[in-house]
C-alpha cells in the first residue's frame, strides 16, 4: 500500500503514513476528528463539574483528577470550580477540546 499524498510505502493497516502524517484512510481519520459537542460539556459542568466529567469529556483527563481531589479536599466547595467552567463552557469561552478541535453548538 502506498501513500496518496507522498508516494511511500505505507505498513499494511496502518491510519496514517509514517513519512508525511496524511491519513492513508479518510474514513477513519475524520472519526478521529469527530467534534464533541458544547452543550454537553457545559452541562456536564454545571451539573457534574466537582467530578471533572466535563473535563473527561473533553480529553483533559489531568485536570480531571485534580478537580475531583480538590472536591475531597474542600468538602465538596472546589464544584463551584466546574460550576463555573460549565458556564464558561455554554458561552463560549472554552471552545476547543484537548486535541484542539472546535466544540460543535
Amino acid at each position: 500500500m502506498y501513500c496518496a499524498n507522498c508516494g511511500k510505502q505505507v505498513v499494511e493497516g496502518a491510519s496514517f503514513c509514517s513519512n508525511c502524517g496524511a491519513a492513508t484512510n479518510p474514513n477513519q481519520a475524520n472519526a478521529d476528528l469527530k467534534q464533541k459537542s458544547k452543550i454537553a460539556a457545559g452541562l456536564f459542568g454545571i451539573f457534574l463539574g466537582a467530578f471533572g466529567v466535563h473535563r473527561f469529556y473533553l480529553g483533559f483527563v489531568g485536570i480531571g483528577i485534580v478537580q475531583i481531589v480538590v472536591t475531597i479536599v474542600t468538602l465538596g466547595f472546589g464544584g463551584v470550580w466546574g460550576f463555573i467552567e460549565g458556564i464558561l463552557l455554554l458561552t463560549g469561552t472554552f471552545n476547543k477540546d484537548a486535541r484542539g478541535i472546535p466544540l460543535r453548538d
